[in-house]
């Protein structure tokens, strides 16, 4: 299956500052994908790029097959996009704006569609509320609904989430997800939020001033960034006694506690893993379980960050 979008050392310089330097992203259909960085990094950029509304300096992109640069309106037609800042007609209602929408779209019949629409993100109850009357929050509701009325095949997202409530985050987070996995929708997230790219993406691509420093799935770039995995090891025996022998093997390192009395977890190539274990037996250890932790993205994004202006 082709990619749904692609992109080969894609560059934004407005003057002299490259705000997008040399991006290669290949998002596959049905993918969740998560632009990960700082405000300012270079995400927001690279989505009008993709959209077709602003031009790039160099590169080149396709989006469902299409440059956006030759033809913009027919890769508008397949992809639903959520700007950071939605605007919508303050004096017409929720419901009127989608309408109008879908009429933009020449899409007929749509009052179900709208229907189901807001049912799904929520704003059913203010429907016929003027959307000047709707907090932040509501408007990127309706902003989400918005960008699905036309049912697109890429759905592009830039901070959904802003002044959402935690209860509200969790249910949009679980929208997007099932548009892929049920409907085949390919997302691209943009976000400063890492618990959220890591609760709802498959793949991540960390930008730092304009650069991709890092992309894959979250539990791969753990692994490149150190070459180490951190494996939970579970011991039915004296705790310190458990510390004593994992300390003891020169392949570990960093042990720290586990969630769980009993376990502890250490960082160590994955590849002695098994050595390690065997290791552990004939020292007499009692092991009750071992399992690899994921890291979670906050401390993966931490390191490749610091780490590249280590090296700046």
């Amino acid at each position: 299956m082709p990619s749904a979008i692609r992109t080969v050392g894609l560059t934004k310089h407005y003057d002299e500052v490259a705000v997008v330097d040399g991006l290669d992203l290949d998002i596959e259909t049905g993918e969740v994908f998560g632009l990960l960085g700082p405000n300012g990094a270079g995400k927001t950029t690279t989505i009008l790029m993709l959209l077709g509304l602003t031009e790039p300096t160099a590169g080149s992109m396709e989006v469902l097959g299409l440059d956006p640069r030759r033809h913009p309106l027919e890769v508008k037609r397949h992809v639903g996009y959520l700007p950071d800042a939605v605007g919508f007609y303050d004096d017409l209602t929720g419901r009127q704006n989608l309408k109008f929408t879908a009429r933009l779209n020449h899409i007929e019949d749509a009052d179900a569609r709208i229907e189901g629409l807001l049912v799904q993100v929520g704003l059913e109850p203010a429907a016929d509320q003027p959307a000047g009357e709707y907090s932040r929050g509501m408007k990127q509701r309706l902003g989400l609904a918005d960008a699905l009325v036309k049912e697109p095949s890429i759905l592009i997202l830039d901070e959904p989430t802003t002044a959402i409530d935690p209860e509200g985050v969790a249910e949009i987070l679980d929208l997007i997800r099932g548009l892929a996995v049920q409907k085949g929708v390919t997302v691209l997230l943009s976000s400063h939020l890492l618990n959220q790219v890591q609760a709802v993406c498959d793949r991540v691509a960390i930008f730092v001033d304009g650069v991709v420093i890092a992309q894959g799935r979250p539990h791969d770039l753990a692994a490149e960034q150190v070459g180490h995995a951190r494996v939970e090891f579970r011991f039915d025996d004296d705790a310190e006694i458990a510390l004593r022998r994992l300390e003891e093997i020169d392949t570990v390192e960093d042990v720290i506690h586990g969630r769980v009395p009993g376990s502890w977890i250490a960082t160590l190539d994955i590849g002695t893993l098994p050595a390690t274990v065997n290791r552990l037996v004939s020292d007499g250890s009692r092991l009750t379980g071992v399992r690899r932790v994921d890291e979670d993205l906050d401390a993966i994004y931490r390191r490749y960050f610091e780490g590249e202006e280590v090296s700046a």
